[in-house]
C-alpha cells in the first residue's frame, strides 16, 4: 500500500476550482516529483494535503483519510510541509523557528536539530540570528528544518528553488537526497525547475491547469517529443 494516495481531489478557493480530479500515489521511502508551470495549482495541491483548502475526493495516509482533519491532526499524523518561500517567524532566531515545528514532537527536539544540523550545517552556526536577516537560500533551509523537527513520514517540499543561486539548489537537492537515502524518508517535491525535480526524483506527475497531464519516470517523459520540448529544453 502506497504511503500517501490521493484519489479524484477537487479544491475549491471560494466558488472557484483549482484542482480537477487529481489522483497520485506515492510508495514509502520513494521521492516523487509534481512538476508544472506558474499557477498550475501545485501549491494547491498541497494545502489541500494539509487541510487548508476545500475538498472532495480522498487523501490518504498509511491508509487513513485526511479530508476531514485539521491542519495539526494531519501533522501529529505524520506529514511535515515546507511551503514555498518559508513563511517563517521574521524576527524569530533559526532555532526558535526551528523549535515551533516540535509541537507534535516535543521527545525527539534533541535527535531532530541534530538531524537539521547535520544536513545544514550553517543553521548551527546562525542558530541566534533572525530569520529576517539571513539570505533566502538560509531561510529555506530553516523552512525544511522546521519541517524536519515534526518527525514526519512524509516530507512535502513545495519550489524549494524560487530565487535562488544554482549553488544553493544544488546544496538542497544533496541534502534532501542525503535524508532519503540515510533515512528513508519519504519525500514529494514540486518544482518548476524540471533540471532540479530530475536529479531527485525517481517518478514524475506534470500538473498543468489544475489536472494531472501524464506521469511516469524521467526517462518515459522524455520520451515524449511534446513534453520534451516543454519541460527539457530540447
Amino acid at each position: 500500500m502506497a504511503l500517501l494516495e490521493i484519489e479524484n481531489l477537487n479544491a475549491f478557493y471560494g466558488m472557484a476550482q483549482s484542482l480537477h480530479g487529481v489522483s497520485l500515489s506515492v510508495e514509502e521511502g520513494d521521492i516523487v516529483g509534481i512538476i508544472g508551470p506558474n499557477g498550475a495549482g501545485k501549491s494547491t495541491l498541497f494545502d489541500a494535503v494539509m487541510g487548508m483548502v476545500k475538498t472532495t475526493g480522498s487523501i490518504r495516509l498509511n491508509g487513513s483519510e485526511l479530508t476531514a482533519l485539521k491542519p495539526d491532526q494531519i501533522v501529529r499524523l505524520g506529514i511535515g510541509y515546507a511551503p514555498e518561500r518559508a513563511h517563517l517567524f521574521p524576527y524569530m532566531s533559526v532555532r526558535d523557528n526551528l523549535l515551533v515545528g516540535a509541537f507534535t514532537a516535543r521527545g525527539e527536539i534533541e535527535p531532530n536539530l541534530d538531524l537539521v544540523h547535520s544536513l545544514f550545517p550553517v543553521l548551527m552556526e546562525r542558530r541566534k540570528q533572525e530569520t529576517s536577516t539571513q539570505s533566502g537560500g538560509e531561510r529555506q533551509m530553516v523552512s525544511l528544518g522546521r519541517a524536519l523537527m515534526t518527525s514526519p513520514k512524509l516530507l512535502l517540499v513545495d519550489e524549494p528553488t524560487i530565487g535562488l543561486a544554482p549553488k544553493i539548489c544544488s546544496d538542497i537537492a544533496a541534502a534532501l537526497k542525503k535524508l532519503n537515502e540515510e533515512t528513508g524518508l519519504t519525500i514529494l517535491i514540486t518544482e518548476q525547475n524540471v533540471n532540479f525535480a530530475m536529479t531527485l526524483a525517481r517518478y514524475l506527475y506534470v500538473l498543468e491547469t489544475g489536472e494531472i497531464r501524464t506521469r511516469g519516470t524521467v526517462a518515459d517523459l522524455q520520451s515524449d517529443e511534446e513534453l520534451n520540448r516543454a519541460y527539457f529544453g530540447q
